[in-house]
């Protein structure tokens, strides 16, 4: 009787499994696959490194668009309010109205600290939102959390172009605008970094994410170069051709993008990643990884092929409960719990100082480079993008250093140490040349950005995974976007006071920013120091010591 009972347990199991797979997709599989696995039936791939590429690509260009729609506002700020002395006036404008050359309501002598109040709604909408949003994109499907908010943030970059097409000059739209695209861009963080991290599990992943994280420095440049392409004719177009990228994005991105290897019918053994599993869920073999003595219960034993048989339908049964236990349980935290693990609050505090720097630039490169040298709106873009070149190698250059050395923390004290020199030297000799302009930008750039991305990508991954969560490794958008959050907290603070400042003397804006770098150092000294102690205990160990024989 009971061996009837696992039998028809078994068999059940098998119809069940049957019943929610197709050709080894799953039903959740997004459409796109679901369509390439019907086209390509017999197509034969290493499933499992076809989707991680596949999913680095989507997500790279995924967070690339976040950014190409964040850009635009800081090249335009150049033809919203600017010396109108330095053009000829039609002749039917009355002497003293700048309204000609300018844009209401920025058209006024406290213009920059109005377009200063335009980045403080985006950027504090975005840090208030990043919080509630890292807790829903736990809970919820990945790729519509992602393929959504992408298609908001582009309509709402849409918009900001559509008010000059309108000409609309109330202050509050804009305000509303940018308020919305900062709470809709939320869902870019966390969820990106979220899906990649499933993907890779716990392989050293400061390289990859340094290389994939260039998609910020690319989303700014390209957001830089076709913003300026239409700057100067019609400032409209620098929104609306970015938004349009975007939403062409979103739509590719909700035919293709896996946002988990279960959905396609793939398992990732997190605790061994040199060890991938290309099964699918109706394969016979447990998913459990085996270590020590467990090993035992897969040798084969000296029992009868009918008591074979009941262990291998227990086994399938077991695994079977395991799989809809883990497909029931989301791995979500609380805050609370999130902010307790080793390490979460100085990288946030750190990230906070170090947003606040890198957004800075940001916003305002373009206006300091315009008000600094006599280049035009467009040149002044341009040539911004230096810095956003060496945010690409900086963001590689401290991903590597943090896989060989195993230190973050020491990785991103001694890039904030060599930082503020950088800055201090592009304040005094960054307009004297154009050649000295381009390489102290890709210095400020390299080691701005470098830190900056390695806390919000591989430090965030590892902590989302760390061992204090006693085995729950789903926390990875929850701890990202607090270290996120924290960060874009800085990142409204730095262009909102830089807009202010601005108005008085760029000099002291470029001071503010250095001691805010330092400020990133010290926070990060006491984990550096016990990162060093670490490997200097490892290294001791692992030296082969002398035995004296007598």
């Amino acid at each position: 009787m009971g061996g009837s009972v696992t039998v028809l347990k078994s068999f059940m199991g098998r119809k069940f499994l049957q019943r929610v797979k197709m050709n080894g997709v799953s039903r959740d599989a997004p459409v796109g696959i679901q369509c390439l696995q019907k086209l390509c039936p017999r197509l034969q791939i290493n499933r499992l490194r076809w989707y991680q590429a596949s999913v680095l690509v989507l997500t790279y260009f995924t967070y690339m668009t976040y950014h190409l729609t964040r850009k635009p506002i800081s090249v335009v700020k150049n033809v919203l309010h600017q010396n109108c002395s330095g053009f000829t006036p039609p002749s039917n404008v009355p002497p003293g109205d700048d309204e000609w050359c300018n844009w209401a309501p920025f058209n006024t002598p406290e213009a920059k600290s109005l377009l200063g109040t335009l980045d403080s709604a985006f950027l504090f909408s975005y840090a208030g939102a990043m919080f509630l949003s890292g807790m829903v994109a736990e809970r919820v499907d990945l790729r519509y959390f992602l393929s959504l908010g992408m298609m908001i943030s582009a309509i709402m970059c849409y918009l900001f172009g559509l008010g000059k097409t309108l000409n609309i000059h109330h202050i509050a739209f804009y305000l509303i605008v940018q308020a919305g695209a900062g709470v809709a861009q939320t869902t870019g963080w966390p969820g990106t970094v979220a899906i990649v991290g499933k993907w890779f599990g716990n392989t050293k992943k400061g390289l990859i994410f340094g290389i994939w994280n260039s998609h910020t420095s690319l989303g700014n440049i390209l957001g830089t170069v076709l913003a300026a392409e239409y700057v100067e004719s019609d400032w409209a177009l620098s929104f609306v051709y970015p938004a349009l990228v975007m939403g062409g994005v979103a739509f590719i991105v909700f035919l293709f993008l896996a946002p988990e290897p279960r959905h396609v019918g793939l398992q990732l053994d997190r605790a061994s990643p040199s060890r991938q599993s290309n099964r699918s869920d109706d394969e016979e073999e447990p998913s459990q990884v085996i270590v020590g003595d467990q090993a035992a219960s897969l040798r084969p034993s000296r029992h009868s092929a009918n008591t074979q048989h009941q262990q291998d339908d227990a086994t399938e049964e077991t695994a079977l409960l395991s799989r809809r236990s883990s497909r029931s349980h989301t791995g979500a935290i609380s805050l609370s719990r999130a902010f307790t693990i080793p390490g979460v609050v100085e990288f946030s505090l750190s990230l906070f100082f170090a947003k606040l720097v890198s957004y800075t630039f940001l916003y305002w490169l373009p206006s300091y480079i315009n008000s600094s040298t006599t280049l035009t709106p467009r040149q002044s873009g341009e040539l911004s993008t230096a810095f956003d070149v060496g945010g690409v190698v900086g963001a590689a250059l401290a991903g590597l250093l943090a896989d060989a050395a195993a230190c973050p923390a020491l990785v991103c004290t001694g890039f904030y140490a060599l930082c503020a020199p950088t800055l201090l030297a592009y304040l005094w000799w960054g307009a004297s040349s154009y050649g000295a302009s381009v390489a102290l930008l890709v210095a400020a750039g390299v080691l701005v950005n470098g830190p900056y991305a390695l806390i919000t990508t591989a430090v965030s991954a590892d902590l989302g995974t760390h061992s204090s969560l006693a085995g729950d490794a789903q926390a990875l958008a929850t701890v990202t976007a607090i270290i996120d959050g924290t960060g874009s907290i800085g990142a409204a603070v730095g262009p909102s006071i830089a807009g202010v400042m601005a108005g008085q003397s760029w000099s002291v804006v470029f001071y503010m920013l250095i001691a805010c770098d330092f400020m990133a150092l010290i926070l990060l000294l006491r984990i550096a120091k016990s990162e060093v102690v670490h490997l200097r205990r490892e290294r001791r160990l692992a030296s082969p010591r002398v035995v004296r024989i007598e």
